[in-house]
């Protein structure tokens, strides 16, 4: 669902044409199809990857690849969903909700993208504590080799 009960007719039509609405699309079939693959053409080159768990950003198409393909392996289960979308021209919020192991988690994906619609910055944010920690020892395991 995007944001626009306080838009008008055009601030509606602008915003569908947007290059975040590009880099969303793009986004929602990579996590639709777990195909992440997907992933090259549409980060930036210089992306930076924000991640919930680890202090430092992570810069470079291929660190923020990594992260991404990790989380939907982990997240990548039938209960994922996106249940609210807030688009701006460059900049939009994706909230989303999975259950792993039993544990609600509830997070949202920020991404900023260019005028051609790759994404040149992706910040994740999760809640509730109990998620992130489940989160972080998962992601752990599958960046490190293991599951």
């Amino acid at each position: 669902m995007s944001l626009s009960s306080n838009r008008s007719p055009a601030e509606r039509a602008a915003a569908a044409d947007a290059p975040v609405r590009r880099a969303c699309d793009g986004w929602h079939e990579v996590v639709r199809t777990r195909q992440v693959a997907g992933l090259d053409a549409l980060l930036a080159d210089d992306v930076v990857f924000h991640s919930p768990v680890v202090h430092a950003p992570q810069r470079g198409r291929a660190l923020a690849r990594t992260y991404l393909a990790a989380a939907i392996q982990v997240l990548g289960n039938p209960s994922f969903r996106f249940v609210r979308e807030v688009l701006g021209e460059r900049d939009a919020v994706l909230e989303f909700e999975v259950e792993v192991d039993g544990v609600q988690l509830n997070g949202i994906d920020m991404i900023r993208s260019d005028e051609a619609g790759r994404i040149v910055d992706f910040k994740v944010m999760v809640r509730p504590l109990k998620a992130i920690n489940l989160l972080h020892q998962k992601m752990g395991a599958v960046l490190q080799g293991g599951r």
